[in-house]
């Protein structure tokens, strides 16, 4: 049976969130999914077939300083509300379907870093409780977010170790796929300045993550050239943006359109997303 994967992104996902209203209009569940970072938090309302959860959250809270704003650096060492973003908002504020989403009949896995080994470490739907801890810690980009603690260890981003986890789709017994990333054909990543400072701020504390941080552009762009091939192969559908969204976008208007994108792009391709099955 196929499986969908979800690319993170910050608020790039956005565009995602259309394909996943898309597909539940259709009333297509993949029997297994995986997200990384936002992509993972924004899969979770699919599994709960919460349709256009996501988008209004964005468009009513994005510019929302509770949601993200310097304020929230003193108290929670980040940017995001952290506990306005996963607890506050998913409990009481626009609630999530706990129930729905561990009614769902597939696997469902979130990609996230260990801050000590720096490898891919999976949570999975039975690790999501009213904490969600779990979406925490892969969404935790070092230095924007302090690592998640869950049972003793920290964990950070999970695009830092898998980005694109299509091999452990592929381990996981999932020959055929729907996937959907968020940067444009063509996009390849490259070591930036700001990694190289992140690397630093980090290394004497997390050096197996500054080392993560360093080669990450090679494991992205590793894996965006097998899913290439993949598509090539016609063993997966590649859903992605003809033009990139800035991570930290203000502009609601402009979320609004990505999203109405990724969604009218996914009902073109319904066809061939079908034929996964």
């Amino acid at each position: 049976m196929p499986g969908v994967l979800f690319e993170g992104g910050s608020f790039r996902p956005i565009f995602s969130c259309g394909v996943m209203d898309a597909l539940l209009d259709e009333d297509i569940m993949f029997p297994y999914c995986i997200g990384v970072s936002a992509g993972a938090a924004d899969a979770a309302s699919y599994i709960s077939r919460q349709r256009e959860r996501n988008v209004r959250i964005f468009l009513k809270y994005r510019n929302d300083k509770r949601y993200f704003g310097v304020g929230n650096l003193l108290r929670e060492k980040s940017p995001f509300g952290i506990q306005f973003v996963f607890r506050d908002m998913n409990n009481e504020v626009d609630p999530f379907d706990m129930e729905a989403f561990h009614h769902y009949q597939g696997d469902f896995v979130i990609t996230a870093t260990d801050a000590q080994t720096g490898m891919p470490h999976y949570f999975y739907k039975k690790d999501v409780d009213r904490d969600y801890m779990a979406f925490q810690a892969s969404c935790s980009l070092p230095v924007i977010f302090p690592p998640a603690e869950i049972g003793g260890r920290e964990y950070f981003d999970g695009g830092l170790s898998n980005p694109i986890p299509i091999d452990k789709l592929a381990r996981d017994g999932h020959r055929k796929a729907l996937v959907v990333l968020t940067r444009p054909k063509g996009y390849r990543k490259a070591c930036t300045s700001s990694d190289r400072m992140t690397a630093r701020a980090v290394w004497h504390r997390y050096p197996r993550i500054a080392q993560r941080i360093l080669t990450r552009y090679q494991r992205y762009n590793r894996a965006v050239e097998a899913c290439e091939e993949l598509e090539r192969q016609g063993r997966i559908v590649l859903i992605r943006p003809e033009h990139g969204l800035n991570s930290y976008e203000k502009d609601v208007e402009v979320l609004r359109r990505s999203y109405e994108y990724g969604y009218d792009m996914a009902r073109e391709r319904m066809e061939e997303i079908g034929k996964l099955f």
